[in-house]
């Protein structure tokens, strides 16, 4: 058995971040697998190869969606996939220890803590941890610490029974728990505008956006949403546009938009109703690289996205106490935590998912945020242009 030994957990890692991250909320849980699989390594390397594996296998979707983002072949993704597993399996794999039992279990906690905050929080994809909030719905921070300690326990002698408990938590939490409803009146739209959303600059699209908002309060919605980036670059002409359009309807807009400056620009989320517009929401975490790339300003160069990474995680808008997470920090944790630590009424998502055609990766955000806002007992709402 002992020649089989590694590769079995070659497959299951595999396994495990191809199930636990396929995009269905209720299959997070297969990902607290991972634990279990590092503890069972022995040495680094297989650690190291481990890790390397279930993270790969989980942000599977990456290199489709950034050679679609940049129109260009797959190599340019497959070089952002790997460079992006580097701090995950790095971590991992140097926490590794020979020594076994709750030393090993304090090891792993300690790579998984790493992975939830900045700097290495950056790129925390697919912790495990996610899977609280399917197990422990509704216990808030306590379903966070019960999460912490399954993990610990999988990652010892005692896997069996912690992988037993955990399941039973996972039967009983998916047989008996409701996703919380959204405040009436409130209404996320789902565009299906492509790559001309937040490019297409055009008057005609702003009213295409001012008439799908018509509809919708048309429909009794007093609050409606409006994905990332759909105003485009936030100007006066912009506000002038869309209050003199709201003027005769009692609704509030919330939109994403780009807000620029003279070093760059912040990814922002614009209220708008008849009376004031205001930004209420500044992007804590834009995409590395992509997005925020801060190393620009050290070569004296501009235009990168800025990173508010500890700005304020909550508003009120329309009498609701509202958290707002945009694209990319829907899939890292350190955001989630901030925002709840607010207690909102309400969590809102929003992306421009329009390059992520053909893969899992808006699935996950919305299974991510579902995970998350079911820990915390919060309803979800999202808007999503694909």
């Amino acid at each position: 058995m002992e020649p089989l030994r590694f590769p079995l957990l070659v497959v299951t890692s595999i396994a495990a971040g191809w199930i636990g991250w396929c995009g269905a909320v209720d299959m997070l849980p297969a990902a607290m697998a991972f634990p279990a699989i590092w503890s069972l390594c022995r040495d680094r390397r297989q650690a190291g190869a481990v890790s390397c594996l279930y993270f790969l296998s989980a942000s599977r979707a990456l290199p489709q969606g950034v050679a679609t983002y940049y129109a260009t072949d797959l190599w340019p993704g497959l070089f952002l996939w790997l460079a992006a597993s580097i701090l995950f399996v790095g971590i991992h794999m140097l926490s590794w220890t020979q020594a076994s039992g709750w030393r090993r279990a304090c090891r792993y906690l300690f790579a998984t803590t790493l992975m939830m905050v900045p700097p290495f929080g950056i790129s925390g994809w697919a912790s495990p941890l996610t899977a609280a909030g399917v197990l422990f719905a509704g216990w808030g921070l306590a379903g966070l610490v019960a999460g912490a300690a399954g993990l610990a326990v999988l990652a010892t002698r005692f896997r069996p029974l912690g992988a037993i408990v955990l399941a039973g938590a996972w039967l009983w939490s998916a047989s008996t728990w409701k996703d919380r409803p959204v405040p009436v009146g409130w209404q996320g739209v789902d565009l299906q505008l492509g790559s001309a959303l937040g490019r297409d600059l055009s008057l005609p699209l702003q009213r295409h956006l001012i008439a799908t908002v018509g509809k919708a309060q048309a429909g009794a919605s007093s609050v409606v949403v409006l994905p990332e980036g759909a105003l485009g670059f936030w100007t006066p002409a912009v506000d002038h546009l869309w209050r003199n359009a709201l003027a005769d309807w009692n609704v509030t807009v919330l939109a994403g938009a780009s807000l620029a400056d003279a070093s760059g620009y912040d990814n922002v989320v614009v209220s708008i109703g008849k009376a004031e517009s205001r930004v209420v929401y500044r992007q804590r975490m834009p995409v590395p690289i992509a997005m925020w790339a801060p190393w620009r300003g050290w070569m004296g160069e501009s235009g990168g996205a800025h990173a508010h990474m500890l700005g304020k995680a909550e508003q009120t808008v329309a009498g609701q106490r509202v958290t707002i997470l945009i694209c990319y920090e829907q899939l890292l944790i350190w955001p989630i935590l901030q925002s709840m630590w607010s207690d909102p009424d309400l969590v809102v998502a929003i992306g421009n998912g329009w390059w992520t055609s053909g893969t899992s990766i808006v699935a996950v955000q919305r299974a991510t945020i579902l995970a998350w806002a079911r820990l915390f007992g919060k309803p979800a709402l999202f808007s999503f242009n694909t």
